[in-house]
């Protein structure tokens, strides 16, 4: 009973934290089914249920269009960073060689470099290759890995013992054999959270479709959202719950992939609270 009692305030934190996490979700379901005048009434259940709401999204904007197109391009920035990276941090955890620790840390310092200070060199490079309102920048950078998910991926390639390695290299195995066959299988956990973490910034991203998107057609969901408030601001006419109920439609993908991918994550943290 007085353990109990020792827990209480940590069980009391944690129903708090959840509350403070799980209200502005909670509220958003809400608002996309209240009536315009009573969006921003902050009650969470509505007084009149307008489900229509829904339905009018698509009528205004090619949502499902725009969803393909997130679709696509959090899928394609999600699998490209995800195996280079791989692929980058099985060759730091495995080959021993002069200057690797020097190399590894020159790359983990890019992490301190903002993306600000790269954004207009890098879009003089894609407009000079013209791919300028194309998808490609979207995800095309991914295929040079990144450096946080370097380093993730690394400790958990530390982790496999070398003995299999050296084992598969007596029977012939390769080095990329090595990395296909041993480290990638053994490491499935960290690859689909760098995966989910990877398509979860892809599909929240703003600032790159904004800055070479023009095409409607060419637009991501968060793109979309933003044409959409941006129309209802040169009519002067602000159509919020329409604007809400698209943004519920672009939050479910990543409550399903989170869903499925869950039990990873989960073993990932405990594989690398083990290690630690």
């Amino acid at each position: 009973m007085t353990i109990a009692w020792k827990r209480l305030p940590f069980f009391v934190f944690l129903a708090l934290a959840t509350v403070a996490f799980v209200y502005p979700l909670v509220w958003l379901v809400s608002a996309s089914l209240k009536p315009r005048s009573q969006v921003f009434d902050n009650r969470l259940i509505p007084a009149i249920f307008q489900p229509s709401n829904y339905v009018q999204v698509w009528d205004a904007a090619p949502v499902l269009r725009w969803l393909l197109n997130s679709l696509t391009v959090g899928f394609m920035a999600a699998a490209t960073v995800t195996l280079s990276s791989a692929l980058v941090a099985f060759g730091f955890a495995y080959f021993r060689f002069r200057g690797r620790n020097v190399a590894f840390g020159i790359l983990l310092s890019t992490m301190m470099l903002p993306g600000a200070v790269t954004m207009i060199p890098v879009y003089l490079i894609w407009n000079k290759l013209g791919m300028i309102d194309t998808q490609i920048p979207l995800w095309a950078q991914n295929l040079f890995g990144s450096a946080f998910y370097v380093f993730l991926l690394r400790q958990f390639f530390l982790g496999i013992p070398r003995e299999l390695f050296e084992a598969a290299r007596v029977d012939g195995c390769s080095y990329f054999g090595l990395f296909r066959r041993i480290a990638f299988p053994l490491c499935k956990p960290a690859l689909v959270i760098v995966f989910v973490f990877e398509f979860k910034a892809s599909w929240s991203d703003l600032l790159k479709p904004l800055i070479y998107l023009q095409t409607p057609d060419y637009f991501t969901m968060p793109r979309g959202l933003k044409q959409i408030i941006d129309s209802f601001a040169l009519s002067g006419h602000y159509e919020w719950e329409i604007a809400i109920a698209a943004s519920v439609l672009a939050v479910l993908p990543m409550i399903v992939l989170f869903a499925f991918g869950q039990r990873y994550i989960l073993d990932g943290v405990a594989t690398t609270a083990q290690k630690g």
